[in-house]
């Protein structure tokens, strides 16, 4: 049984009340001295507490997917990690399964659209990562043969699992109800997790003599995804959105990277890289590079190029509101800047649930078709 399963917190919810009645029950009789009767109470009370802790660390998982499987959980998820095609004309994509949407029609992917589960190679940055691609219905129907369709890079934040965008955040479903009301156009989402050096927090960015993040996904994935898919190559056909760090990485990408995507949008994010313990040493001393991870620095030092932001935040609940007011005030034409601000919000999936459907909306006016 999987940790994200029903069965999985029906039967941790069964045992912690299990435990609470027998404890109860029995507390009397173990209520005397001795050894044995002082080893029942210690051995009860810390059974019930066990299992009432797991119950809810397990509802929370699921509300919230911090992780996706047991394997996640312990620190041991390997899967895709070292998967990559090397044939097929040089295609850097490598399909591994397919899964259906959970809508009318969602058996046949001209109706419903279909999930791709991949595995990606970065051939400048040799980063290899796991990855899930949404193919909208329109992509499987002959009248669309010959189109080349938008694409958009969906990023979670630090450290959830590409799962969560499936799962808890619910992008591609969205994005199949909006388009068949005609709300955006259909598009294909690369949906991944910003952490492709696990377990180090990369922060989006090229680290001297380590990982290079940012390279992966700026030229990389676009490159890779456009090589095997009917997607465009040009950056009006791209665009990349994500929360918490897959927002401050959606942000970046696009305000540094004009020349491969028009757009990008950062729900709940923050304008400078973290610098902690998950990170490690990022800059190695250079502070042109860590000048570069502000995004507040860089809108006052770099020209403005012809890219759109969408930036999200909450009047209550949200640390970044005045980060975000400042972000705002420093977007300059011919760049162009729109918001989201709810009245109330933390940040959690529960609030970015909210924001999903207007910010895929806002994206999919500012990509085209090739």
């Amino acid at each position: 049984m999987g940790l994200t399963s029903t069965p999985v917190l029906a039967l941790a919810v069964t045992a912690a009340v299990l435990l609470f009645g027998v404890t109860i029950w029995q507390w009397p009789r173990l209520a005397g001295p001795g050894w044995r009767a002082l080893t029942g109470r210690i051995g009860l009370f810390l059974a019930t507490q066990v299992a009432v802790f797991a119950s809810v660390g397990l509802a929370a998982n699921n509300a919230f997917l911090f992780y996706g499987s047991w394997a996640d959980l312990f620190g041991q998820e390997q899967d895709l990690g070292v998967v990559v095609d090397h044939s097929a004309g040089g295609k850097r994509v490598k399909v591994m399964g397919v899964q259906s949407l959970d809508v009318p029609g969602g058996g046949r992917p001209d109706k419903g659209g279909q999930i791709q589960k991949v595995a990606v190679e970065g051939e400048k940055s040799g980063i290899k990562s796991p990855a899930y691609i949404y193919l909208p219905p329109e992509y499987f129907q002959p009248a669309y043969a010959r189109k080349r369709f938008p694409a958009a890079i969906v990023l979670t934040g630090y450290p959830g699992t590409a799962e969560n965008l499936i799962k808890g955040l619910k992008y591609p479903r969205t994005a199949h109800e909006l388009a068949a009301k005609g709300r955006i156009q259909p598009m294909v989402l690369v949906m991944l997790r910003p952490t492709v050096a696990p377990p180090r927090d990369t922060e989006c960015v090229d680290i001297p003599d380590g990982p290079q993040t940012e390279t992966f996904f700026a030229s990389d994935l676009p490159g890779a995804v456009s090589g095997s898919y009917r997607v465009g190559t040009d950056p009006a056909n791209w665009g990349v959105i994500g929360n918490s760090t897959g927002g401050y990485c959606a942000l970046k990408i696009a305000l540094h990277h004009p020349d491969r995507f028009a757009a990008g949008a950062g729900l709940s994010a923050y304008y400078k890289a973290a610098e902690d313990t998950t990170t490690g040493n990022l800059f190695h001393g250079k502070q042109e590079l860590r000048n570069r991870s502000n995004l507040l620095w860089s809108l006052d030092n770099k020209p403005p190029a012809k890219t759109s932001f969408l930036v999200a935040t909450s009047k209550k609940g949200e640390s970044n509101l005045k980060d975000t007011l400042r972000f705002i005030e420093k977007v300059k034409a011919p760049a162009r800047v729109s918001s989201i601000t709810l009245d109330s919000g933390g940040h959690n999936f529960t609030t970015w649930r909210r924001e999903i459907p207007p910010a895929l909306e806002w994206l999919s006016g500012r990509l085209t078709s090739a």
